[in-house]
């Protein structure tokens, strides 16, 4: 019997791959007003006193173990040591000291994920200067660099920093005062004054370094990281070490089988965002393990990079947002050895970022039972820029996407009661003490008690057993009244559209407020209903979605949709499906594809008046009301 014809179990009766995993015990308290305070019995483990810790530990314990590893310009893995990291640390550390940088002219790196990215961040950290890892979408897909020039005004960075001048030269030119050092890998900009990333690696001064990483405490600030803004403006988050050193210790008493093997993570996530760079990159640092820098990313042109660093290196622990997995599931069904290679010593899968759809956690956990005779669990978690992020997590298995647990050792939960929901709010060391130079808007972040306003609703998976953990109820901010009083909860909405419409809709915004019903603004994935279509890649997105396969679908399924759905407040009425998306630029998306539901609305306002005008435009998809 060949490997093909070989009978494998049923996805739902396959073993789960053994995980040591941590188990968390509910303890809620009911207050006055409907308030809730929810907690875990298990106590927060004891924590570094700064990031560097581990990276002094492991470069004695394990000297010559890989740290970091990325593809050269030859496409083979170039990689450090944790001594060689060290050694790069302290002498880039001793550079920076020499130039004067503090917390008022802090270091700011406009290009993405790389080698000489992580070493200047650990440099930094070491000496005590802040850093700030910016989105290079400001720079690269922006137009008018408005988002970049606010964040530099703002930050006021005495040193810059970007892989490639000529890629950042228009950005620079436009966002960056002539007076603030430019340092570059490689192609110094000819009309700027440029340091070569290289030469920061110059005389180490070991009292020096010795002296500025003695004087790093708990509450010295390691890093600014800017919010998304999917719901207003990018602020400028302080992170502390308390905070991200704290946060490791939660996630490690989720994620116990870190501490038996070190673990291996090949990741793409951009560390100018809280999950891929605190999460990711310091639970590698923490626990010893080896990071190898995906040059993928979940595109077109993005996924397939990603599948063959995949086919190389087989991972331990495997994170990614659901568009990521969404991505890769193709080349999972046609490249065996990919699918032999990744899912040989994987522990876990972890989504984040958004909800992963039901069909993509179904077809990834077929994938590994054909390959391997056994289940990986799928676990996912609850955070923000402003919680470091991991606040609340899963730790067992759950037999559907959502469960985002409960909330780790350390973490205080305190649900309010908010128009019919449940509002977190949280408490703990992992905390941000608030926004660099916006005290308006620290002040504005936390309640009476101290409690960091998440602005997300939550309920229980079971009311009469917490233990079973929460689920996302939405954004409070995005959800809004019909004009009969009925609340619409946009989160859940949003994510059963996208689930119900897949894999032809890339994105959804919802209006209504005060109407009578809801209607859709539709971001499709074109080249999905370019498939559906029939359609060769010269035809334009407004050739794609006019085409008659394209709309019967989206017809078809808006009636089934409308058919399973209860009452007014779940019932989308009519759809537009829109050629142009989301624009940055316009916040209409933010950097790491996240949509701005108020920018859309704003920005589209003609499309809303179109939805609901009477009589009907021929570009609105609309289904009959079924019957009651």
């Amino acid at each position: 019997m060949t490997s093909q014809q070989r009978e494998v179990p049923k996805p739902a009766a396959a073993r789960l791959r053994p995980v040591r995993l941590g188990v968390f015990d509910a303890v809620l308290e009911r207050g006055a007003g409907g308030v809730i305070h929810l907690r875990t019995k298990q106590v927060l483990a004891p924590y570094h006193n700064n990031l560097s810790e581990p990276l002094d530990h492991w470069a004695k314990a394990a000297p010559e173990r890989l740290f970091l590893g990325q593809r050269d310009a030859e496409g083979r893995w170039r990689t450090l040591s944790y001594a060689q990291v060290l050694d790069h640390v302290k002498r880039i550390g001793a550079a920076l000291l020499r130039r004067g940088l503090s917390a008022d002219k802090p270091i700011a790196i406009i290009s993405g994920n790389d080698i000489e990215h992580a070493l200047l961040g650990l440099a930094a950290i070491y000496v005590g200067i802040p850093y700030a890892p910016i989105s290079p979408a400001y720079s690269l897909m922006s137009t008018d660099f408005g988002k970049l020039r606010a964040i530099v005004g703002l930050l006021t960075p005495g040193l810059v920093f970007a892989n490639d001048g000529s890629v950042f030269a228009r950005a620079v030119a436009t966002a960056l005062p002539g007076d603030v050092e430019l340092v570059v890998t490689r192609n110094p900009i000819a009309d700027r004054k440029c340091t070569l990333f290289a030469d920061l690696i110059g005389a180490e001064d070991a009292t020096g370094v010795a002296a500025a990483h003695a004087r790093v405490t708990r509450d010295t600030i390691a890093k600014f990281l800017f919010t998304s803004g999917s719901t207003g403006e990018p602020k400028a988050v302080i992170n502390t070490h308390r905070m991200l050193c704290s946060n490791q210790s939660m996630i490690a008493a989720g994620f116990c089988f870190v501490a038996d093997e070190p673990p291996v993570v090949v990741d793409w996530l951009p560390w100018s965002h809280t999950f891929g760079g605190n999460h990711n990159f310091n639970m590698v640092l923490t626990n010893g393990g080896s990071l190898y820098i995906d040059d993928g990313n979940p595109t077109p042109l993005g996924a397939p990079k990603t599948a063959r660093n995949l086919r190389e290196i087989a991972p331990t622990i495997y994170f990614n947002v659901p568009k990521g997995y969404e991505a890769l599931v193709p080349h999972f069904h046609a490249d065996e050895a990919l699918r032999k290679n990744f899912f040989s010593r994987l522990k876990v899968l972890f989504y984040a970022g958004a909800g992963l759809n039901q069909v993509t956690w179904d077809e990834l956990t077929k994938l590994a039972v054909e390959t391997t005779g056994e289940r990986i669990i799928f676990l996912t978690s609850l955070g923000s820029t402003e919680t470091s992020p991991l606040a609340l997590a899963c730790s067992w298995d759950f037999d559907r996407p959502g469960n985002i647990g409960l909330p780790s050792p350390g973490v205080e939960l305190k649900l309010v009661p908010n128009e019919g929901k449940l509002e977190a709010r949280l408490r703990g060391p992992h905390i941000t003490p608030g926004y660099w130079r916006q005290e308006h808007l620290t002040r504005a972040a936390f309640d009476e008690q101290g409690y960091y306003r998440l602005g997300d609703a939550l309920k229980f998976v079971d009311p009469d057993n917490p233990s079973r953990g929460l689920l996302f109820d939405g954004r409070i901010a995005e959800d809004y009244k019909l004009s009969t009083g009925t609340w619409v909860s946009v989160g859940p909405l949003r994510a059963r559209f996208i689930d119900h419409f897949a894999p032809t809709v890339r994105d959804v915004v919802f209006a209504g407020p005060d109407r009578d019903d809801i209607v859709a603004l539709v971001f499709p994935d074109i080249e999905a209903c370019r498939k559906l279509a029939g359609l060769g890649p010269d035809a334009t997105p407004a050739a794609v979605i006019d085409a008659p396969s394209v709309r019967a679908s989206f017809a078809e399924r808006l009636g089934t949709l409308a058919a399973s759905s209860p009452g007014s407040s779940t019932r989308i009425m009519r759809a537009i499906l829109m050629a142009e998306p989301p624009s940055m630029d316009k916040g209409e998306m933010t950097d790491k594809g996240s949509i701005n539901q108020r920018s859309v609305l704003a920005n589209r306002s003609a499309l809303v008046e179109e939805l609901y005008a009477t009589p009907r435009s021929a570009r609105i998809i609309a289904i009959t009301e079924p019957s009651r």
